[in-house]
């Protein structure tokens, strides 16, 4: 039995060990797609850059919509991990891959109808689906390194390994700018030149993956075979990954709707909202770290069936997070005029955004919790809470920005203000009444 530190550490030095590493490489995201952004849009028509922008957010919906594959492997690994059942550790990373390869099959199988239907739901502009497509029918073989990385990634993670995410990230966003400077300015390939970059980036973080998880595997192969398992491995598997899967739906779903009712408002508050929530964005990525290191530790604590060490881990993480999220708000509160002026010099678009600035400044105060419980819950297993919160959430939504619709963006703000306070207030009330150590209520 190998000893567990976490019986006796400090909880703030290990999920800060844990969420460093992420909050960087998280910080490549958005520079890659600045990088994007200035090599098209530099070219001689905004078609290109169009095409790109509608390529990219098909595909953000399209593989991030199996982000279920990097969650359900982070949470059931962890508690392998913290059981001390290292064939099991092995045998959900067996697992993992052959889900992710099945699913990656389905969307090559499928990819002609995927790409010309979901390019109609986004757009009608003839011009711009058309460098959208051609974007998209090369961006779609990246489908089984994007998918295999999610499983890669949650298991190193499930393993308090988040080094790993680090690596990977800032390894493919590096390869990928270098190759869109190559390809697109130097070749002129314009939109394919960028969907190339992209996938050669996903194949160079997949083979350098692997060669990292067969390092690991050679630590845990005494103790493994090399079987696949039996069908009630694979049910668990796929009863959580199924719960995530609509969970992760419905809040790409509830993005969508929010930017597909802004755009009803003109395309200047459109480009208001979006830059707002570049805001949101920017602050989910440093508290995606902690849920991220919360997950891995949590799921460990729970496969030593220790409720208390579960419990500092989860108070623990929510003063960091709280912590980060009142310092990032108090920035935007006073920089977030000058922010707005760095994001755009067009005046219609700087004073709708300075007019709708207090909602991005309150916003990630309302979402914090759900962030944080996000990643108590990823680690417990327990997906189904996270589906139920978000089913309650996303109807909300819709019917608080419907009886708002009189306030116009400001409704639509308002609304989407509720979905996030309603995402954490649900689990944060199943946590306390259901989870909350019986051992430290009051008595």
């Amino acid at each position: 039995m190998r000893d567990n530190p976490l019986k006796t550490a400090s909880m703030y030095p290990q999920i800060l060990a844990l969420a460093a590493p992420i909050i960087i490489s998280n910080i490549s995201v958005p520079l890659l797609g600045l990088v994007d952004t200035a090599v098209v849009g530099h070219l001689s028509d905004s078609v290109y850059l169009a095409g790109v922008t509608l390529g990219a957010t098909l595909f953000s919906f399209l593989f991030w919509g199996f982000g279920f594959l990097r969650m359900g492997t982070t949470g059931a690994v962890s508690q392998a991990a913290g059981a001390n059942d290292y064939q099991r550790v092995v045998l959900l990373l067996r697992q993992g891959l052959v889900m992710a390869l099945g699913i990656a099959a389905g969307l090559l199988i499928f990819q002609g109808w995927l790409v010309s239907e979901g390019l109609a739901l986004l757009a009608d502009d003839v011009a711009v689906v058309t460098q959208a497509k051609n974007y998209a029918n090369i961006r779609i073989w990246s489908a089984p390194a994007v998918l295999v990385n999610y499983v890669l990634m949650g298991w190193f993670l499930a393993q308090k390994d988040s080094r790993f995410a680090l690596k990977m990230l800032l390894l493919g966003n590096g390869i990928n700018i270098m190759l869109d400077l190559c390809f697109v300015v130097l070749l002129g390939w314009h939109v394919e030149g960028v969907a190339l970059a992209s996938v050669i980036a996903d194949y160079s973080v997949l083979v350098a993956g692997l060669l990292l998880a067969y390092r690991r595997l050679i630590t845990l192969l005494p103790v493994t075979d090399w079987s696949l398992g039996g069908l009630d491995d694979f049910r668990v598997l796929f009863r959580v990954n199924r719960q995530l899967m609509v969970r992760t739906w419905l809040l790409l779903g509830s993005m969508a709707y929010f930017t597909a009712q802004g755009a009803a408002f003109g395309s200047d508050t459109l480009a208001a909202n979006a830059i707002l929530m570049q805001f949101i964005m920017m602050a989910s990525y440093a508290l995606d770290g902690y849920a991220h290191a919360v997950e891995a530790l949590v799921g460990q604590a729970e496969g030593m069936k220790d409720r208390l060490l579960r419990h500092r881990i989860v108070v623990s993480g929510a003063a960091l997070s709280g912590f980060t999220v009142i310092t990032i708000s108090g920035l935007y509160g006073l920089w977030g005029r000058e922010l707005v002026g760095v994001m755009t010099d067009i005046p219609e678009v700087q004073n709708l955004a300075l007019t709708y600035l207090p909602w991005a400044i309150g916003v990630p105060l309302l979402a914090a919790g759900s962030y944080l419980l996000d990643g108590v819950y990823i680690g417990l297993m327990r997906s189904d809470v996270m589906r139920n919160g978000m089913l309650v959430s996303f109807t909300a939504f819709l019917v608080v920005e419907q009886l708002t619709s009189q306030w116009a963006n400001q409704g639509l703000w308002f609304a989407f203000a509720c979905f996030m306070l309603l995402r954490s207030s649900v689990m944060a009330v199943h946590y306390c009444y259901r989870l909350y150590p019986s051992s430290l209520r009051p008595r």
